[in-house]
């Protein structure tokens, strides 16, 4: 068997030495720690409970499976020795105090896609981190609301067939995959590059009639195949968990959409910009792809609240680059019918 760099050995190396490094170092192998112990819970599956079984819901109105709190749990339990002052997860309303004056702030998703737990599809935990950067009379919430762009490190496990962890410390994005006989996360990507082109879109078609005309109008177009002005055929995807979408992405390209829509609670978008969106976009970026609202860089949005969210398009950076296209020039789904009397291939 080929031996390969472990995670530990990896980020030794990467530390050089730096105080800030060596911070962020420890707290990103105690969150893979973390995520190991997750990855066990996970295989049992029903032999450790009941972990599809509905226990209420977050504070921001979404249904939690028991999962979802006891990954969460395991991640805050680990990371009470990292050099991480507050802790800010998906499943919690508020920030959780760990050490204060700490130089680290720790963002998560802990079980990303747990609607699909009890369908054995691969979900993940996703996780940011940042510096604290912080007004002497800021709250803890106040201190997350951080650009994306300032994030020191960011990435997800994703429990599959294998499961891996891809990372980026800024100085591109690698892929480690776990060693069940050692524990160890072992690199296999050192240096992952997303395909600048692509034929295949993940995309929640159910939702079309609650779309801009924009994202109507890409869509349409990408069914028109090579008939189509984008002038190729396209495959769709959809997988509902946000990091299955990303790894296929990471794999072989392709781009992921989840735009806004007319439903009051998604008029804003659907995806969490502090635990989902920023560290995709950090990883993402780091693989050459782009990651957007259709209008503007996701990293570089100026956040407003912890739970704010936002319209995320992702992946291969020539097709991010159309659908913001689509937003500058083309014209809308509703021009359209307007001009050309054409209702496109969905009926609306």
């Amino acid at each position: 068997m080929t031996e390969h760099q472990t995670l530990k050995q990896h980020l030794a190396q990467w530390q050089g030495g730096d105080r800030l490094h060596q911070q962020v170092e420890t707290t990103v192998n105690l969150i893979a720690d973390a995520c190991c112990a997750i990855g066990e819970l996970i295989a049992l599956g029903p032999l450790a409970g009941n972990p599809g079984g509905t226990y209420g819901c977050n504070a921001d109105g979404d249904e939690q499976q028991e999962l979802d709190i006891r990954a969460n749990d395991i991640l805050i339990e680990e990371l009470q020795s990292a050099p991480v002052a507050y802790i800010a997860s998906e499943e919690l309303e508020d920030p959780v105090a760990v050490n204060e004056g700490a130089p680290l702030y720790v963002a998560f998703d802990p079980l990303d896609g747990s609607s699909n737990i009890d369908t054995n599809v691969s979900v993940g935990t996703i996780f940011s981190v940042m510096p604290m950067r912080c007004a002497e009379e800021a709250s803890p919430s106040e201190c997350f609301l951080q650009r994306g762009a300032r994030q020191l490190a960011a990435g997800y496990v994703i429990y599959g067939p294998q499961t891996a962890l891809v990372l980026t410390l800024g100085e591109g994005t690698q892929i480690f995959t776990l060693n069940p006989d050692t524990g160890e996360f072992c690199i296999t990507c050192p240096h992952v590059k997303i395909p600048e082109d692509t034929h295949e879109f993940a995309i929640n078609s159910s939702n079309f009639r609650r779309w801009d005309g924009h994202i109507k109008a890409y869509i349409d177009d990408c069914l028109k195949g090579e008939d189509g002005p984008n002038g190729k055929n396209y495959n769709m995807r959809w997988i509902a968990s946000l990091v299955a979408e990303c790894h296929r992405i990471m794999s072989r390209g392709g781009i992921f959409l989840y735009p806004s829509d007319r439903r009051p609670a998604y008029q804003s978008g659907r995806l969490r910009l502090t635990y989902e969106c920023n560290p995709i976009a950090f990883l993402v970026e780091q693989a050459g792809g782009a990651a957007s609202t259709g209008h503007e860089r996701i990293m570089d949005i100026e956040p407003t609240g912890i739970h704010q969210r936002v319209p995320v398009i992702f992946g291969s950076i020539n097709e991010v680059e159309l659908v913001q296209h689509y937003y500058r020039e083309k014209h809308s789904y509703q021009e359209r019918s307007a001009l050309f009397g054409a209702r496109g291939l969905f009926k609306v």
